[in-house]
């Protein structure tokens, strides 16, 4: 009873924090709220169980470890945004690695909106214990119907306008999950149940599992895309305050977790956090399901959005939004039916490790350019580490 009094009263004054009118009209804030959406988005719920079956004890590193080095990408992006704000003179490669980088974005959309649609087919069938296997793919089938009816009849903004209000509550019920798992954590540690557990995955396996995970903390790229609405010193620096936060919910959500389940306890699969949950609190369960599909579906409308006008962009206008919302709708189910959602991550986490990978490139250039060789050599490395990453990353076995 206290741990459900605990989640609710965190529901409720993270909700009414979000709701003061002060802090909704804030620039500040509304900058920070897409990145801070995208970062602690599908991959949050699935991210804890797969650190605790995996990595027990060590978790917590790792996650530390995942935060830091999309806070380096992230470094890299805000690099390139002043770079754009100031505008200096272009050079023939970082213009070619610029479209690189948006091709490459692109489908990592396409990737990125199978992954949230799967997800969000998976939450949805966990409220039918006896559904068919295959129950999940045929839900996110249907829903990639909708949003290609949306789009077709012109539907998509009202689509669209769901994604504000999704935020609201997805933070707000990550706040009570915190404060439950927080009490929870308080009362077994007081008995001396807190549990350690070892490290399954170990060695060049654990790092290329951790080089899979890469998507569950990405995001923050929003903001390189927001220069209509808000100076690039804005977009610098909310996305900074968007990285630090995510980081600091992150590393609470797991350093508390991973001590309160035993090895086994839950057996691992997409909606493990469901049944984790509920042995926290009854109430947790409905809330995190509610959590996951309003932010799943939000997060896919917007990504599908994101490409169909990126891909106009990069065509010229060859391609219409509406012919690359299409073939990003075809691609989304071929990657349903021949893929599990562990994998459709892995494939989502190389996409987007190849777009920092490249950013973190035009950045060395850029560095190069201005003589920063210092600062070069270090962006330099971490586009190594992006195109590593896309190489070597290897999905969970759930």
């Amino acid at each position: 009873m206290g741990t459900t009094l605990a989640v609710l009263i965190g529901v409720g004054l993270t909700a009414a924090l979000l709701l003061w009118p002060r802090l909704r009209r804030a620039d500040g804030w509304k900058a920070t709220v897409t990145p801070l959406a995208s970062i602690i988005g599908s991959g949050f719920l699935v991210l804890g169980p797969v650190l605790d079956d995996n990595f027990g004890v060590w978790a917590p590193l790792v996650m530390a470890t995942l935060c830091l080095v999309a806070y380096g990408f992230g470094a890299a992006i805000r690099f390139n945004i002043a770079r754009i704000d100031t505008d200096p003179p272009r050079h023939a490669r970082t213009e070619q690695v610029e479209t690189l980088a948006a091709w490459a974005l692109a489908l990592a959309y396409v990737i990125s909106v199978a992954y949230y649609l799967n997800l969000f087919g998976a939450f949805a069938t966990s409220l039918w214990p006896d559904a068919p296997d295959s129950a999940a793919r045929w839900v996110t089938t249907l829903i990639y119907g909708v949003i290609l009816a949306a789009a077709l009849f012109g539907g998509f903004r009202a689509l669209e306008g769901m994604e504000q209000t999704s935020v609201g509550i997805k933070l707000a019920i990550i706040a009570g999950l915190l404060a439950g798992l927080a009490l929870h954590f308080g009362q077994q540690a007081s008995t001396g149940n807190l549990v350690i557990n070892p490290a399954v995955a170990t060695g060049w396996g654990a790092v290329t599992l951790a080089f899979g995970l890469i998507v569950t903390v990405q995001g923050f790229e929003t903001s390189r895309y927001l220069g209509n609405t808000y100076s690039a010193e804005m977009r610098i620096r909310s996305m900074r305050w968007a990285q630090w936060l995510s980081a600091g919910i992150y590393m609470a959500y797991i350093s508390l977790l991973v001590f309160l389940f035993p090895a086994g306890k839950v057996p691992l699969s997409e909606t493990a956090i469901i049944d984790m949950m509920g042995l926290v609190a009854p109430v947790l369960p409905p809330l995190l399901i509610a959590a996951a599909l309003s932010a799943q579906f939000s997060a896919a409308v917007a990504d599908t959005g994101g490409a169909g006008g990126l891909v106009q962009e990069l065509t010229s206008g060859r391609v219409r939004p509406l012919q690359g919302y299409t073939l990003l709708i075809g691609a989304g189910l071929v990657l349903t039916w021949a893929a599990d959602v562990f994998q459709i991550i892995a494939i989502a986490s190389r996409a987007f490790a190849v777009y920092y990978g490249l950013q973190a490139g035009i950045a060395a250039l850029s560095a190069l350019n201005q003589r920063q060789v210092a600062l070069a050599a270090g962006f330099g490395l971490l586009a190594g580490l992006g195109f590593v990453i896309a190489i070597f990353g290897q999905a969970v076995e759930g």
